[in-house]
């Protein structure tokens, strides 16, 4: 055998021998001790709800009105979402005859009363939330806009107050608003307080 045959040899022997120390290696480069663990996550959102039935317990329909009349009547404002809310409470009142009767009528907002809380608005000597005319539409206890505003009432959630509202007519109301008719319709708006300034 020639030079050139020996050192054929001799690098075909260096090639396996190299790839078998890169096959050792690699192997044992794989051979080492690992963990893992994992975590998992459960996301679940609040939720803001006005209790309707509750709200639609509020009746201030009264006929025929005379002045000096009065009609009061509570209803239970309740959050039955997880998380806490801040509302407000608006009114819309239009005068199907043009009698401008909404402009006569005095409408009163309070808290649960002082006196006798277990008889809501018995007393109607709670804090005095909104006094003023009904007009043609009024933010009676805060405002609807978004963010805290003057006046909101806040709520936790799972958790409702009482209000009184009182409807009068005056003892002074002019005889043009006689036979006359107003519709109102009373808005509780909703928002939560978290990340809301």
């Amino acid at each position: 055998m020639g030079n050139k045959g020996r050192n054929k040899g001799r690098l075909l022997g260096l090639a396996v021998g190299l790839t078998l120390i890169g096959t050792f290696s690699a192997a044992m480069s794989l051979a080492v001790f690992t963990d893992q663990e994992t975590v998992p996550g459960t996301f679940s959102s609040g939720s803001i709800v006005l209790d309707d039935v509750k709200i639609d317990g509020l009746v201030l329909s009264i006929s025929p009105l005379m002045p000096g009349d009065s009609i009061t009547d509570d209803v239970v404002v309740e959050n039955d979402g997880t998380a806490q809310l801040r509302y407000s409470i608006s009114t819309a009142t239009t005068n199907p005859d043009t009698k401008l009767l909404r402009d006569a009528i005095n409408l009163t907002v309070k808290t649960i009363d002082v006196t006798t809380p277990g008889t809501p608005c018995d007393h109607f000597d709670g804090t005095s939330l909104y006094t003023g005319i009904l007009g043609a539409s009024t933010a009676a206890v805060g405002n609807p806009a978004a963010g805290a505003q003057a006046g909101d009432r806040t709520l936790n959630g799972l958790s409702n107050e009482t209000l009184c509202f009182r409807v009068q007519l005056p003892l002074a109301t002019a005889n043009a608003h006689s036979a006359a008719t107003a519709v109102t319709t009373f808005t509780f708006d909703a928002e939560q307080t978290a990340n809301n300034p």
